[in-house]
């Protein structure tokens, strides 16, 4: 699921497919082509809705054989045609599978529109652990499961760098070069679209990053969103599926690591500007080690790592910024200003530490 959709999560459970209807999906068409298109796929079928609200509807689907399955769709209402690509999203799947990257297979592919009225693609039900809460963190994971699951979330990011994106038919998923100049453009012009008021900061953070901007090697996958509960893990913490490959394209793999460092607060490690408390747990690893085990096993040069944490902190404020805006003008229903507060400090805290962080940069 989209960052920027984190906090509102819209669950429903167990709604049979003889149910009349369920938001964003047509009962009898989708039955229908699943019995005829997904291998094992034997209905009535029971269907979960996993995750929704801005972000990409995922159901679990359940048929009557006991076979699981996953299904997603774009999220409903009117969307970007190039956001919510369904197909693209697919393809990074499904070209992933059988590399050293554990995703969930892709089995298949839907983009007649007059199935669902949107496209959608369908996984095998892959069945592990999203830790999101350090509470779910201690419940779930023991202490040496908590390191080990630190190890391989690095030890797999590192595995996505690794992959040969020529040699897996995705070569031509994105431009290879300018990565990070292609980033702030994009995000600033975001930034001044949906801003709410004027943050200086955000400014001069951008102007110096755009000066300053290291070499990029030879482009990478970059997942663009990897953290710990975008990731499944087993009672073990091995990490057995990357989720949520959405924004995936190529770049520079450096992105990714600087994002982990915001999206990552160890037990040791100060507070982030991001809220997640999962790994703030006795066992996980703090930044630095994370960080040191990512030169070890990829091998990659990390000395410009601040520069990438400073642009990760930047963007996560045009991001917020966009949370705060679209909730500011009725995207969740009329809301008391004083609800949508902790958004707006979530901001300007990001926006301090981007500042701060530019500080560090030589």
């Amino acid at each position: 699921m989209d960052t920027q959709d984190r906090w509102f999560v819209d669950t429903v459970r167990g709604v049979r497919s003889e149910s009349p209807s369920i938001p964003g999906l047509d009962i009898g068409k989708v039955t229908a082509w699943l019995e005829s298109n997904v291998a094992g796929a034997v209905g009535p079928f029971t269907f979960d809705l996993i995750a929704g609200g801005h972000s990409n509807l995922t159901f679990k689907v359940t048929g009557s054989n006991g076979q699981q399955f996953v299904l997603r769709r774009p999220p409903l209402g009117h969307v970007l045609a190039s956001a919510h690509d369904m197909g693209r999203e697919h393809r990074i799947i499904a070209a992933l599978n059988g590399t050293a990257v554990p995703v969930a297979p892709a089995v298949g592919y839907c983009d007649n529109l007059d199935v669902n009225g949107a496209p959608f693609y369908v996984m095998t039900f892959v069945d592990g652990l999203v830790i999101r809460e350090r509470e779910a963190a201690e419940r779930l994971l023991t202490i040496d499961a908590r390191r080990h699951a630190s190890e391989s979330i690095v030890d797999t990011m590192a595995a996505i760098h690794a992959v040969s994106p020529e040699a897996v038919g995705l070569g031509d998923l994105g431009r290879h070069e300018g990565y990070i100049a292609r980033q702030l453009k994009r995000w600033y012009g975001q930034w001044n679209q949906q801003k709410t008021r004027d943050l200086p900061s955000v400014d001069r953070v951008h102007d110096e990053l755009m000066a300053r901007i290291p070499e990029q090697g030879p482009a990478t996958l970059v997942h663009g969103d990897y953290r710990l509960d975008n990731c499944m893990v087993d009672a073990s913490g091995q990490v057995i599926a990357v989720l949520d490959w959405e924004i995936c394209t190529l770049g520079d793999p450096m992105a990714d690591l600087g994002l982990l460092m915001v999206y990552w607060t160890g037990p040791g490690d100060d507070a982030s500007a991001w809220n997640g408390s999962a790994c703030s747990a006795p066992g996980f690893l703090d930044r630095a080690d994370l960080a040191q085990r990512y030169a070890t096993v990829s091998g990659r040069d990390t000395s410009q790592l601040d520069f990438y944490t400073t642009f990760a902190y930047w963007k996560l404020v045009c991001i917020l910024e966009g949370v705060y805006s679209r909730y500011l003008g009725g995207a969740l229903g009329q809301r008391d200003p004083a609800e949508l507060e902790p958004f707006n400090q979530q901001v300007i805290g990001a926006a301090a530490r981007a500042e701060e962080m530019l500080s560090r940069l030589k």
